[in-house]
């Protein structure tokens, strides 16, 4: 269920807004990936993750029931969807109908602050947030577990993005129906651990590869891509122990390698799907140079060259230094622990 933080900001999660249903989610940063799905349809991942939503980022998405128009109508930042993206939101609002025995075409109005298909969960963000106002927009009452079943469907990373904090996905077992009811996400209690996410941004433009097909193609063709997914139990088992003690270190250690090696699959695929730019490298060995003067800084990465450092709070700052350094010309933003996605009550269209 949503931490209390979540339910204090929030207001109702489901229900019918007068002019439209607005909902907001925020993006998550996986430290345990899931890179790989087993499932393409159903979007069922080959392995468990574990993330972080964060408090910077948003996607504000508003659902508007359209009855009589032709069909669907969706826009991205005020401008007509590419046709991609413009097929994979009906292809969700058309999942929502027919959950909810209805079939009217509805207006989609997305807003981002963060770059699109740049590696930075904005996937995430996203269907999280399209999840909660399509189903507020149609009448469905949906508890928090079959939400986030429901917006795995668009993305899977954006099953975590229902919640606030730190939050696991089940990759689920069986196929077919019993994989889409055993694949969810849920939070992973945790009670004081709060770092700082320090994420630098080498560039924020649309990646050349989609996740979809490097993911894809890594599976298919990386020989290392087996032994990664494998030593990945092992990773979420130490990651969820690390949270639970508040140790920052061994959170940091076990997302890097974890991150590492998800890099490291993709560069053995063939031929290698590379996202790692030079500015990228120039971070990661800033990071580094920064643990050997005894600053506790820790790197994780997702599809794209952008990379995110996890650090103590008191020492984002002299981090972000440090990572400007490394890589004139990027931006640096600090994050920290966000809420889950919700209605944003008293708005619309």
């Amino acid at each position: 269920m949503p931490t209390d933080r979540v339910r204090e900001t929030a207001g109702p999660r489901h229900g019918v807004l007068d002019r439209g249903s607005t909902a907001v989610a925020h993006p998550n940063i996986a430290l345990i990936k899931y890179w790989g799905k087993r499932d393409e349809r159903l979007v069922i991942p080959r392995v468990d993750s574990l993330s972080m939503t964060l408090d910077v980022f948003p996607t504000t998405t508003t659902v508007r029931l359209a009855p009589g128009a032709r069909g669907d109508v969706v826009t991205f930042d005020g401008a007509p969807a590419a046709d991609e993206p413009g097929r994979r939101v009906i292809a969700f609002l058309d999942l929502v109908r027919e959950l909810a025995g209805r079939g009217e075409p509805a207006v989609v109005d997305t807003r981002n602050a963060v770059p699109t298909g740049a590696g930075l969960a904005s996937s995430a963000s996203g269907f999280a947030a399209l999840a909660v106002a399509a189903t507020a927009a149609y009448g469905l009452a949906l508890d928090d577990t079959a939400l986030s079943r429901l917006a795995r469907r668009g993305s899977a990373s954006a099953s975590r993005s229902i919640f606030g904090g730190f939050a696991v996905c089940h990759a689920g077992r069986g196929v077919g129906a019993v994989a889409d009811l055993s694949s969810y996400a849920e939070p992973v209690p945790v009670s004081d651990f709060d770092p700082a996410l320090v994420i630098a941004l080498v560039d924020a433009g649309p990646k050349a590869v989609s996740s979809r097909a490097a993911m894809r193609h890594t599976v298919e063709t990386s020989p290392l891509y087996p032994a990664w997914a494998t030593s990945g139990k092992g990773d979420l088992a130490d990651m969820r122990a690390a949270l639970e003690r508040g140790d920052l270190d061994a959170v940091g250690e076990i997302a890097e390698r974890n991150a590492l090696g998800m890099h490291a699959t993709m560069l053995a695929a063939r031929p290698a799907v590379r996202y790692l730019s030079p500015a990228t490298v120039a971070v990661l060995d800033g990071v580094l140079r920064l643990r050997r003067e005894g600053t506790p800084a820790y790197a994780t990465m997702d599809a794209g060259p952008n990379v995110k450092v996890l650090c103590h709070p008191a020492d984002a700052a002299r981090v972000g230094e440090a990572v400007l350094a490394a890589a004139p010309g990027c931006s640096v933003v600090t994050a920290r622990r966000g809420p889950g996605a919700r209605l944003r009550t008293g708005a619309g269209l």
